[in-house]
């Protein structure tokens, strides 16, 4: 009896761990990320894979959380990211920790 409790609780934390990491690319939809960033191609600010391309092994994860939050330019050229106040910070924290897996 005990096992099988033990099983089935290990087995839900690792379906939630799953579905918060699927999350991200609807979280991305939700708040309208996808309006100026493409999967893998540049559409207003750079690409999903090309930011994650170019932070991949450093520990961007607090300065990108501050970035979408607040805004910012210069990165990847001269064009501003606007700010997003509007989108929960569990909810950035998220969708960085998505995009620099990319």
């Amino acid at each position: 009896m005990k096992t099988s409790l033990l099983t089935a609780l290990l087995l839900s934390g690792g379906l939630l761990l799953a579905a918060s990491a699927n999350a991200s690319p609807e979280l991305a939809k939700k708040y309208n990320c996808f309006a100026c960033h493409g999967m893998d191609k540049k559409v207003v600010g750079p690409a999903f894979k090309d930011i994650g391309s170019k932070y991949k092994g450093q520990n961007m994860q607090a300065k990108l959380e501050e970035k979408v939050k607040k805004g910012g330019a210069g990165s990847f050229g001269p064009i501003p990211m606007s700010p997003n106040p509007q989108v929960p910070d569990a909810d950035i924290k998220l969708l960085v920790k998505w995009v620099l897996a990319q």
